[in-house]
């Protein structure tokens, strides 16, 4: 009976340790990931089209486009991003405004549907995206924002075809 205790007391002392072993591996993962971790990220757009305007119309035009960030890091355990936008044609975050030639016809991209959060870079009052996702390690990750656009009307502009480009800024 002391021999089956004592071997018994060994095959449990043995699986403590390969539970030990295995405790100890995940904490050299976690405490071994570098500050500096190989990150990678990207972005896509699909573009927020107001179709035709009328400015003899006092409504705005709403419309929405899409912002894809994908990231893919080579050793992390968080990864955490910032999405900000250029203030364009403009030069300022405020007041966006679409050219065509050397008419301007002024609209505003928004991080949220009710249009009261101006998406910039922070400054100027407005606001961007922070987001992020954990443990992905040579996987990439794709997330989706939408971006709520918005043309006051009103506007006294000539006809033409008005653009303005955004830069994308991801911050990692």
């Amino acid at each position: 009976m002391k021999w089956w205790c004592a071997d018994e007391y060994r095959l449990c002392q043995g699986a403590r340790m390969r539970m030990a072993r295995a405790a100890i591996l995940a904490l050299l993962l976690v405490a071994g990931t570098p500050a500096g971790a190989q990150q990678v990220c990207s972005a896509s757009s699909s573009p927020v089209s107001f179709g035709l305007y009328d400015p003899q119309s006092s409504a705005t035009i709403d419309n929405a486009g899409s912002i894809s960030v994908t990231c893919q890091a080579t050793v992390s355990l968080l990864m955490a991003y910032t999405v900000k936008l250029s203030s364009g044609n403009s030069g300022a975050l405020s007041q966006r405004k679409m050219l065509s030639g050397a008419n301007s016809l002024n609209y505003q991209v928004y991080t949220d549907a009710a249009r009261s959060s101006i998406w910039g870079d922070g400054s100027s009052g407005t606001s961007f995206i922070t987001d992020g996702y954990l443990l992905q390690v040579l996987t990439p990750v794709v997330k989706h924002y939408t971006v709520y656009g918005r043309v006051p009307g009103s506007q006294n502009v000539k006809a033409g075809s008005y653009l303005d480009t955004l830069t994308i800024l991801i911050t990692y």
